[in-house]
């Protein structure tokens, strides 16, 4: 009796499954493309003459390409200190943020504190406030908070960084706990056991055991966070009224002309603003992806 060496037949992808799997990879280069086009155009109008563009168009190929733009949209609009006024706003924005978050989250998820559930739905539905509502009550107290000189020239909350940075952390916390709470959840529990039997502190609990565990989380949230606080316009718009505290996102409007707007300008300006969340994003894209995917292979 012989035995047949033969290797086994590889199952082939059938037609109608590639013809899917296609399918799929088209819709979703052609997602990609238009999410990207605007940026693109961007990029091109910033790197072509205004007069180049309102003769032939937008679209049009290019006869000259400079990176005049960029250094004019840098030295006219004053870029650097705004650059500066949005860094001290976001970096310690995101670090409170995350912080006080992933306090929360510990005791609400690990801790099984009484009433636990019921303040993590107060942090969620705080979520579902629109900011816009809070304006003119933040203002009026704003203004009513009294702070030393060496924090704010006005002597008030109001017209300080400090102002924004609270907001900023206030609006942006319930959605870090939720997250954090329920990432914190799928933590197995013996290993909180373990640290417990061993001798460990609330504290040591929090800071040596479940904070490394969270890294891929706390990077993803520590990521949206920088983009969102380093973006908005709201807050240093309505908060701060000195011209020389406001965040980068409004030096965009010291390019613009009383008469005239060179709109390639105003593209390259617009690039540069982009650059640093896109920094961020690059250095912290393996643990970004990390923390989308997290659960994805459980159960």
């Amino acid at each position: 009796m012989t035995v047949s060496t033969a290797p086994l037949p590889v199952p082939t992808r059938t037609g109608p499954a590639r013809r899917g799997r296609f399918g799929v990879h088209l819709f979703l280069t052609a997602v990609s493309l238009a999410f990207l086009t605007p940026l693109l155009l961007a990029v091109y109008a910033s790197l072509r003459p205004y007069e180049e563009t309102a003769q032939y168009g937008y679209f049009s190929l290019p006869r000259h390409l400079s990176f005049a733009y960029y250094r004019q949209a840098f030295v006219d609009s004053g870029m650097s200190k705004y650059f500066l006024n949005s860094l001290v706003i976001a970096v310690p924005g995101v670090l409170l943020t995350l912080f006080l978050a992933s306090f929360v989250a510990f005791a609400v998820s690990r801790l099984r504190i009484r009433g636990g559930t019921a303040l993590l739905m107060v942090f969620t539905a705080g979520n579902l406030l629109p900011q816009q509502v809070l304006v003119t009550p933040l203002y009026v107290l704003f203004n009513k908070v009294p702070l030393p000189y060496w924090m704010s020239d006005s002597m008030t909350l109001y017209d300080s960084l400090w102002a924004v940075i609270a907001v900023q952390i206030a609006f942006q916390i319930g959605f870090c706990v939720f997250v954090l709470a329920n990432f914190m959840r799928t933590l197995p529990r013996e290993i909180l056991e373990a640290a417990i039997v061993d001798g460990a502190g609330v504290w040591t609990q929090y800071r040596q055991v479940t904070l490394p565990l969270c890294r891929p989380a706390l990077a993803a949230l520590g990521t949206l966070q920088f983009t969102w606080m380093y973006n908005d316009f709201l807050w240093g718009l309505v908060f701060l009224s000195d011209g020389d505290k406001l965040p980068v996102t409004s030096a965009l409007n010291n390019l613009r002309g009383q008469f005239f707007t060179d709109y390639n300008l105003l593209a390259a300006g617009s690039v540069l603003v982009a650059l640093p969340t896109v920094l961020v994003f690059l250095l912290l894209q393996r643990h970004f992806i990390a923390g989308l995917t997290l659960g994805a292979s459980k159960g």
